[in-house]
């Protein structure tokens, strides 16, 4: 088991952004039979799906994420020492997506960047990577970013999984910081990497012979049963490795899969009930980048000075991790994709019992809020070049 101890790295911010293209599945009929999609609606949850407009890329949407991000936290671009662009959905093979953001805000030369391509446990294992960076040595504050345009992934007469996904981008500000502790616990299993799996396209196979084998393939039952058996255990690991108690969390901020597993992990490991926010309803399943989501679309509007948040992600059969930490306040935030805890906290600030989600926004400079953001929700992007997808109307939510 890989469990390490990370000091002296808090986040600063988190920042999503989800394309304004909103899909009701319920209206969906006409494509897979209105039958058929109620069963799918009822067993997944999904009952509207963010959807990106042709042209719009995860590195879009990352971008805006991290551009308001860095205006709202008051950053120098030049302050920015590394940026980690996590996808599965790359705009090219090369050059990677990270170079290309790293370009649009602006950043200095002396900025590392550079890709990592994993997806539904990718925003534990970015925290991780960005973690040891800054604990290195030689690094200031880094951005994680994690976009994913699952929506692009299912064959369209695949109504199991074409009614499943949406698109979204998040951007994490990480900086050294005294008096921090995060845990992580990072995990493989090899042996299922074909349970969600685009078999064409990639170099070993570029032109397939099953036009089929351009778009996903799901084995649900299979990422059911690892989900089912790999994350309890994981996320009592982790939690007795932090020395934290399941009753300690406020919050367990699960990556949004599908609500039938959702519910029934909460339940095998014995959460209190109420305590795992839930947006795959009105976003549906972006992957990584759900964990974040979670984070800024699933608290509460009211947020109390102690509040401890857990993240926990089901990822692919691939990789899974986790990761705890435990700042000066106590307050903790577990981030997880199948195995991940981490401390959130919130910029430091103090804030008084019963703040409101638009407080929490000026003073601790956009964590989190829910249906209403401070500077407004919907936004219109400046008209830019048509090689530039970036001016596309998108709605950020800080």
């Amino acid at each position: 088991m890989s469990l390490s101890k990370i000091d002296g790295v808090r986040i600063a911010g988190v920042s999503t952004c989800v394309p304004a293209r909103r899909v009701d599945n319920l209206e969906c009929g006409k494509d897979f039979g209105v039958d058929e999609v109620r069963k799918v609606v009822a067993m997944a949850g999904v009952q509207q799906r963010r959807v990106v407009d042709p042209g719009v890329t995860s590195a879009d949407l990352c971008f805006e994420a991290a551009a308001t991000l860095l205006d709202r936290l008051g950053w120098a671009r030049d302050s920015i020492t590394g940026l980690i662009m996590v996808t599965q959905s790359p705009d090219y093979f090369l050059p990677s997506s990270a170079c290309m953001v790293h370009k649009w805000l602006g950043l200095s030369d002396q900025c590392a960047a550079f890709d990592v391509g994993l997806g539904c446990s990718g925003y534990p294992y970015g925290l991780y990577l960005a973690s040891t960076m800054l604990r290195a040595g030689g690094h200031r504050r880094i951005l994680m970013l994690h976009g994913e345009t699952p929506s692009l992934f299912p064959a369209p007469t695949d109504h199991a999984t074409t009614l499943l996904f949406g698109d979204a981008g998040s951007a994490t500000a990480l900086e050294s910081a005294d008096g921090e502790t995060s845990v992580f616990c990072l995990q493989t299993d090899g042996q299922g990497y074909d349970g969600l799996i685009m078999r064409g396209g990639g170099f070993r196979d570029r032109n397939p012979a099953d036009p089929l084998h351009r778009y996903l393939h799901m084995d649900g039952g299979a990422i059911f049963n690892f989900t089912i058996k790999r994350v309890p255990p994981l996320i009592r690991d982790t939690l007795e490795h932090a020395g934290l108690q399941v009753g300690d969390i406020d919050w367990y901020l699960f990556h949004q899969s599908n609500r039938f597993i959702m519910k029934h992990l909460a339940k095998k490991c014995g959460l209190p009930e109420g305590r795992v926010p839930f947006v795959l309803d009105r976003f549906g399943n972006s992957g990584g980048p759900s964990v974040a989501l979670a984070l800024t679309q699933g608290v509460v509007r009211e947020v109390h000075p102690e509040l401890c948040f857990a993240e926990a992600n089901a990822g692919t059969p691939m990789t899974h991790s986790k990761k705890t930490t435990a700042g000066r306040t106590e307050r903790v935030t577990l981030l997880g994709s199948l195995g991940f805890v981490a401390p959130l906290q919130l910029l430091g600030a103090k804030l008084p019992k019963g703040a409101k989600s638009d407080d929490l926004l000026d003073a601790c400079i956009a964590c989190w809020t829910a249906e209403r953001v401070a500077v407004g929700s919907a936004i219109v992007m400046p008209t830019t070049p048509p090689t530039d997808s970036r001016g596309l109307r998108m709605e950020l939510w800080r």
